[in-house]
């Protein structure tokens, strides 16, 4: 008898804890509300992305920054290009005015891009950029173009488990004066159309000043890629009879912190426990990067 009345008194709480929570659940629903947050519309600023490379034309681009939620749409893109604005670049000797041209897109002429060809990359040389908007901004940006300091040698290695599949492995001796940063860049004869950094491109020798040692990249690819060798087993891997021309440049702090950050903002996308940061950029008055790349050249064929 006692067990029994014991029974029906745990069924009786039992009911009385699913009434409860069923009552609390209906109040939280009665209290759903939508609410709409009015983000403030922050000021469109001037964009750069500009160059310089030893040997090279200096071209930059300038575009309009759009508030992180608007629609990325075509009429977007196209109305996003800085049209109009002078453009000058120095090197410490003499100044060159930018000239505005033409680029088509998928049939859409776009303009923003600026470029001169009597003024080419020098080491040991300064670049300033100014721009004046028609609005009447002024953005600036400065970089150094350094001695290149080159890797010893590279090889390629295939990697465990893959018969064809592998890395690119280098060994860098850096100077024994801390502050050196470099990012790396490869590109395959026939294959790519242009050097593509991977993931991680870019370090210092915080860690590594004065040090001589040996380190590998995989193959990096263009973003959205729908080549068949970005989306199948070889993603991120060089293959056997390729022929790879390593770029390895040399860069000031700047373009580093730059690269850094990006990098790491693209791999906590998405975080709940990443912490939101600003991209640092050399431009002053605006956004971006105008970058000097000090580059040396290897070729190989992996076998």
């Amino acid at each position: 008898m006692k067990r029994m009345y014991k029974t029906k008194c745990l069924e009786f709480i039992q009911m009385i804890n699913k009434w409860f929570l069923f009552s609390v659940m209906l109040l939280l629903i009665s209290c759903e509300k939508d609410i709409t947050v009015d983000l403030p519309k922050p000021d469109s600023r001037i964009v750069v992305d500009g160059y310089v490379e030893e040997g090279e034309p200096i071209y930059i681009i300038l575009t309009r920054s759009e508030p992180y939620f608007s629609p990325i749409t075509q009429n977007s893109l196209v109305n996003s290009v800085e049209k109009g604005a002078t453009v000058t670049v120095s090197d410490g000797i003499t100044t060159e005015e930018l000239v505005e041209i033409d680029t088509v897109v998928n049939g859409i002429t776009l303009r923003g891009i600026y470029f001169t060809p009597l003024m080419r990359g020098t080491f040991e040389r300064k670049y300033t950029l100014n721009v004046h908007s028609t609005k009447g901004e002024t953005v600036t940006a400065s970089t150094y173009l350094s001695q290149p300091i080159p890797l010893d040698s590279i090889w390629f290695k295939v990697q465990d488990n893959h018969d064809t599949l592998g890395y690119v492995w280098a060994h860098l001796t850096d100077p024994d004066t801390l502050g050196n940063c470099y990012r790396w860049f490869a590109k395959r004869i026939g294959k790519d159309d242009d050097f593509i950094a991977p993931f991680g491109s870019s370090f210092e020798d915080k860690f590594i000043n004065g040090q001589s040692f040996d380190f590998a990249y995989n193959r990096g690819s263009v973003d959205n890629s729908s080549a068949p060798d970005d989306n199948n087993e070889e993603e991120g891997f060089f293959k056997t009879g390729d022929t790879i021309v390593v770029k390895f440049c040399s860069v000031d702090r700047s373009v580093y912190e730059f690269w850094r950050d990006a990098e790491t903002q693209v791999s906590n996308n998405g975080s709940p426990f990443a912490s939101p940061s600003n991209i640092k950029g050399n431009v002053v008055g605006g956004l971006g990067l105008f970058a000097g790349y000090s580059a040396a050249f290897d070729t190989l064929i992996a076998r």
